[in-house]
């Protein structure tokens, strides 16, 4: 099993790698794609609103449909639909032929972002231990470099079509054969076959809404702040503190890149003092970032409010999933039973990214800038009270530090 889940590891950081790199290409060329299609400033927003609406969708109907097709599959063929789906948005010329490709970009997403999170919870579950925040490094990684292809496309003035069909023409065989060594939760288990469980009925289903209600809130509210660094960093460094427009695009950058870091070695921090103290701290430090940001005398300052916002918030998405999954398995026992309780945890993802936004913008508008960077860091706050869910039993590992038993740790736990 070491080796089958070493590849397993590998391949699916690929895929998160991949998709990091696609959802970057598309969000920092938002602009050259409205130019393109000549979509108005009032049109603008009802595109945008529809790809993470479409995305919760498909997330809901890949609950479903992990109840008997594996989430291996699912993961192995939304890829390459993504990727396609992105060349498609670069490629048309009409307004109708935009349309398709967000809502096959969008629906694709919420598929392919759920199985990733099931994959992973499920090779946590057989490592044993904390990885799961690495998976999400690689997307951060990815998106850096999606971003810093999106920053040559547009300083070459290459047209979207140019910019995305390498990048399609790369990843997009490269993801299909890294899908090969993907693991599912029957096969992370030691279950080769897991079909006629995994037939038997809905994995996860004995898991409610209400359980699942502190960690969806946790989600929600870490992507409220997410979104408002990704969408108001620049216009906040400028417009309040007074910077360059060149200056004002290094936050973003700034909190991309300590995302990767605190990803880098959170589980290290997940396996050293549990995930409960790894959140808490998380928290407490993203809260202090956007104090920072809310109080910053100049664009120094608020670069330093980002940076600990990158620190901060980067640990919570990836260790609500994980805990969703335990708590799954917990109630269940039955290898697979996270994925339906990771399906609709991640449609709150996509509540958070289309409530941040708005939410900060209306407040800005109403009050002040520094006034709205206010209710992000409240509701980030709230995590402290729910980090008691990320628990881990004293059996169950991947979560908290205790060490697994020595006859278990040549079943999986060496290896990456």
């Amino acid at each position: 099993m070491t080796d089958v889940l070493r590849r397993g590891r590998v391949s699916l950081a690929f895929g998160f790698f991949a998709q990091g790199v696609a959802f970057a290409l598309l969000v920092t060329r938002i602009p050259a794609v409205q130019d393109r299609y000549g979509v108005s400033d009032a049109l603008l927003p009802v595109f945008l609103a529809a790809v993470p609406v479409l995305a919760g969708i498909g997330s809901v109907v890949t609950e479903r449909l992990v109840r008997r097709v594996r989430p291996s599959r699912l993961l192995r063929w939304s890829q390459p639909v993504v990727l396609l789906a992105l060349l498609g948005v670069g490629a048309g010329d009409r307004v109708a032929v935009l349309a398709v490709a967000l809502g096959v970009f969008g629906l694709a997403v919420g598929a392919l972002d759920a199985s990733m999170n099931m994959l992973g919870v499920s090779l946590q579950r057989a490592y044993r231990r904390s990885i799961m925040l690495g998976f999400h490094a690689a997307y951060s990684l990815g998106g850096i470099l999606g971003a810093s292809l999106a920053w040559a496309g547009a300083h070459w003035d290459l047209a979207l079509w140019v910019s995305y069909l390498p990048v399609v023409v790369v990843l997009v065989p490269a993801a299909l054969v890294g899908s090969r060594w993907y693991v599912d939760g029957e096969s992370a288990a030691g279950d080769g076959g897991g079909g006629a469980e995994r037939a038997g009925g809905a994995p996860g289903a004995g898991v409610g809404f209400k359980v699942l209600l502190p960690l969806c809130l946790v989600m929600t509210f870490a992507y409220i702040g997410d979104s408002t660094v990704s969408n108001w960093s620049a216009k906040y460094l400028q417009d309040v503190l007074g910077s360059s427009e060149q200056l004002a695009t290094v936050p973003y950058n700034v909190y991309m890149v300590t995302t990767l870091v605190g990803r880098a070695v959170g589980d290290f921090g997940v396996r050293r003092f549990g995930a409960v103290a790894v959140v808490r701290g998380g928290a407490v430090v993203a809260a202090g970032g956007f104090a920072v940001v809310a109080g910053a005398p100049g664009a120094w300052a608020g670069m330093l409010g980002f940076t600990l916002l990158g620190l901060g918030l980067c640990v919570l998405v990836p260790q609500t999933f994980a805990a969703a999954g335990r708590l799954a398995e917990e109630r269940d026992g039955r290898p697979g039973a996270s994925d339906g309780a990771v399906a609709r945890l991640n449609v709150f993802n996509y509540v958070g990214f289309l409530i941040g936004s708005p939410l900060v913008g209306a407040l800005g508008d109403a009050w002040s800038y520094r006034g709205a960077m206010l209710v992000p860091m409240v509701l980030v706050l709230v995590t402290v009270v729910y980090a008691r869910s990320f628990e881990a039993r004293p059996d169950r590992y991947g979560g908290g530090h205790e060490r697994p038993r020595t006859a278990d740790v040549g079943r999986g736990s060496n290896g990456l």
